[in-house]
């Protein structure tokens, strides 16, 4: 058995970014959160935290992490089914949620379940399943309809995306078409080293592998400005440019062609039952804001 107080004094630890903070957290002396964790560190035999600015979780020490949350979540699901008779701390949610997601459809379903402190980490949707083959999140939403091995999969729907640019690009670059040489050529925007949205759609257009010149904006509203303003094209959900389009402000660059991604919610299965109420809360914001799939 992992000390109770000790898992606690970790967690906060991690969560305040360092020791003085997690003492503030948990009401005892700096001295104390470092002697749980030190007994802790010396029982299991590892390094458990980062001594850094803020402090950071070692591999393992991620893991106890993950674990304190789901003790955590499963203290209010006991709590609940003893009609309250025990505590219900606001426990810290981890969750993985790709960039555009968060900006256009999953911060009403957050805000519809209270009682939650949530967590997120912000990765492409094609990588956010990793966090939870690593046990590092408690849920995520994911590319596709693959589960991960321990985990029940919800299809979500299909976030749908718009290439666009600004019209005095459009003219540079594009003037003959949307070509496989004008691509080699043009700026593209690009979100981070894991976003190969504009290279899949490009290759899709083409039926060609191209080399895309291209600018990196880690920013789902940056994207939007950058195209606005002639720095690149890029694929931008298309409820975040629908007004830029009607307004001329954008414009796609193959007209009436969208490019589809189908998300999932993924639980592993020991949080289902505790997670029930943020599971139905994301399919319903899923179902009002993204689009069928495309059963082909």
């Amino acid at each position: 058995m992992i000390d109770t107080h000790a898992l606690m004094a970790l967690s906060a630890v991690l969560r305040s970014g360092s020791f003085e903070g997690a003492a503030a957290q948990l009401n005892i002396t700096q001295s104390a959160v470092s002697q749980r964790v030190k007994a802790l560190e010396e029982r299991l035999g590892t390094v458990l935290i980062r001594r850094t600015r803020p402090a950071s979780a070692t591999i393992a020490g991620s893991r106890l992490l993950r674990h304190a949350e789901e003790v955590g979540l499963l203290e209010k699901t006991l709590a609940a089914d003893l009609e309250g008779l025990l505590p219900d701390p606001a426990t810290p949610l981890r969750l993985a949620v790709n960039a555009d997601s968060l900006a256009t459809w999953t911060l009403p379903a957050l805000a519809a379940v209270p009682g939650f402190l949530y967590h997120l980490e912000i990765d492409d949707q094609e990588h956010s399943a990793d966090w939870l083959k690593r046990g590092e999140v408690s849920a995520a939403v994911t590319a596709g309809h693959v589960a991960v091995p321990g985990c029940d999969l919800f299809p979500l729907g299909a976030l749908r995306y718009v290439a666009t640019c600004a019209p005095g690009f459009r003219q540079t670059w594009f003037a003959d078409g949307v070509t496989a040489e004008a691509l080699d050529e043009a700026p593209a925007l690009t979100f981070n080293s894991k976003d190969r949205l504009q290279q899949q759609w490009a290759e899709q257009v083409t039926g060609r592998k191209l080399a895309l010149p291209t600018h990196f904006f880690a920013s789902s509203h940056g994207f939007v400005e950058a195209a606005k303003l002639g720095i690149g094209w890029g694929l931008n959900p298309e409820s975040m440019v629908t007004q830029a389009l009607a307004e001329g402000s954008l414009v796609a660059l193959v007209p009436d062609q969208v490019f589809d991604v189908p998300l999932s919610w993924q639980v592993p299965r020991q949080m289902v039952k505790a997670l029930r109420p943020l599971t139905r809360a994301m399919r319903k914001a899923a179902a009002e804001r993204l689009h069928p799939v495309d059963p082909k």
